[in-house]
């Protein structure tokens, strides 16, 4: 009788009601606070990674494209920040990690990105065309804590120099050989490189 209330629209809905149709149906009720609805977007320590990103790497000569498809027939497939230096016949995958998930998801589907983004490098340049992949890392105490956990897993996916990487993003430099893992400070609007030693 009250779910036949509820779905006519008949009356409030009140959190006895919504706990009554919980045992009547027998599925757990949650109830939580959500954050503000006219504060910041639930993505905005990503959202200002990517705006970092994109302005510093403009200053190295990048043309930088925020959330750009990897693969156009299927759009979720993109990078958070896909970046083209001309002069190098480079382009370069620029994945943005405010905090970790899934890391070897995350690994896998960089992976295939980049492969496709290889694809689309050679089909605007040619053969000699290239392509890249760097994480970006928020350095927080988390995110640092997580990588000097598992010291070897992150050597043995970011082989190339971190120091070239920064430099590359930065300046527009020969990119190094193997795909990088950068730090990423918003407070300060740097990116600076991850002590690979230091982490083993």
């Amino acid at each position: 009788m009250v779910i036949s209330r509820v779905e006519r629209g008949a009356g409030p809905l009140d959190l006895e009601t919504l706990d009554r149709i919980s045992l009547a149906l027998e599925v757990p009720l949650a109830v939580a606070f959500d954050r503000d609805v006219h504060g910041e977007p639930s993505a905005a320590g990503h959202l200002a990674m990517q705006e970092l990103v994109l302005r510093i790497t403009r200053g190295g000569g990048f043309a930088g494209q925020f959330e750009m498809a990897t693969r156009p027939d299927e759009p979720w497939r993109s990078s958070d920040v896909g970046l083209a230096l001309e002069k190098r016949r480079l382009a370069i995958d620029a994945e943005c990690w405010n905090t970790f998930g899934d890391v070897g998801a995350a690994t896998r589907s960089s992976r295939r990105k980049l492969a496709d983004l290889q694809q689309l490098a050679v089909a605007r340049w040619g053969e000699t065309a290239r392509a890249g992949l760097v994480w970006i890392v928020r350095e927080t105490t988390a995110n640092r804590a997580l990588i000097n956990r598992y010291p070897e897993v992150f050597a043995s996916l970011f082989t190339g120099s971190s120091r070239a990487w920064v430099a590359t993003l930065t300046t527009g430099s020969e990119p190094p050989n193997g795909p990088g893992l950068v730090w990423c400070d918003l407070a300060t609007g740097r990116l600076h490189a991850w002590n690979r030693a230091a982490a083993r």
